[in-house]
């Protein structure tokens, strides 16, 4: 498996802070919460340490190792990026978020089924880290990686989630679409209907989770639709 990178400095700067901004805009963060791009086998750039709402154009991100200690200024939860990135070739960017039904559905206990076609990329369901802890340590962020697996997602008790993908795009989107996977789910619930509402099968989540049709990109500009860097990032490193 190869090991995606995103190996531009400028176009990661840029990446992580219309990510940033989008996943508040979109209401997946508020205070609390940080994004990631991998730039080599060996470096992160996680965005700047403040609410992501108010990362200014001219903020600039911090380079992390992926293996060794943070850097002062990097808040301690970066080690769970670390160790995704460890574990995970495939994986070049992290998103750190605190959705609101993703957090009313972590205090339940388990994840949310997959029930229709956004929560597909999650199948057969995110993965749950019961532990309310945050991710300070080595050995916690080691733990929740491991439980991530080969997952998009993981939700943590009473903390939010993670989500990883290939590219930055496809980490807003899987946000997205975790957050909704749980607002369905908390509904079925609400109405007293999960015992005789479908699941999907492993064949329909097949069909349906794939990123044809620009599926990513348009989420992408949904979101940072208006933001004062919008367009600054190349196609063809969008689309990669």
């Amino acid at each position: 498996m190869s090991e995606v990178v995103c190996s531009d400095r400028d176009e990661a700067e840029v990446t992580v802070r219309l990510a940033a901004r989008a996943l508040a805009r979109a209401g997946l963060v508020g205070a609390y919460g940080h994004c990631s791009v991998r730039l080599s086998s060996n470096e992160l750039l996680v965005c700047t340490s403040k609410a992501m709402g108010t990362i200014l154009p001219s903020d600039v991100g911090t380079v992390v190792p992926i293996i060794g200690a943070l850097p002062n200024d990097v808040l301690g939860e970066v080690r769970v990026h670390q160790q995704i990135y460890q574990r995970r070739p495939d994986v070049g960017a992290i998103c750190r978020v605190f959705p609101p039904n993703v957090l009313t559905m972590s205090v339940i206990g388990e994840a949310p089924e997959c029930r229709h076609g956004l929560s597909a990329f999650f199948y057969p369901r995110p993965a749950y880290w019961d532990d309310a802890r945050l991710m300070r340590t080595d050995e916690l962020a080691a733990g929740a990686a491991d439980t991530l697996g080969q997952n998009a997602g993981i939700i943590l008790r009473g903390n939010g989630a993670v989500v990883a993908a290939t590219s930055m795009q496809r980490a807003l989107a899987l946000c997205v679409y975790l957050e909704d996977m749980c607002r369905l789910e908390l509904a079925v619930r609400a109405n007293r209907a999960s015992a005789t509402a479908p699941v999907l099968t492993q064949a329909e989540a097949d069909v349906r989770a794939n990123w044809n049709g620009r599926v990513e990109q348009r989420m992408w500009d949904h979101w940072t639709f208006g933001d004062a860097e919008q367009g600054s990032l190349k196609r063809e490193a969008i689309s990669a």
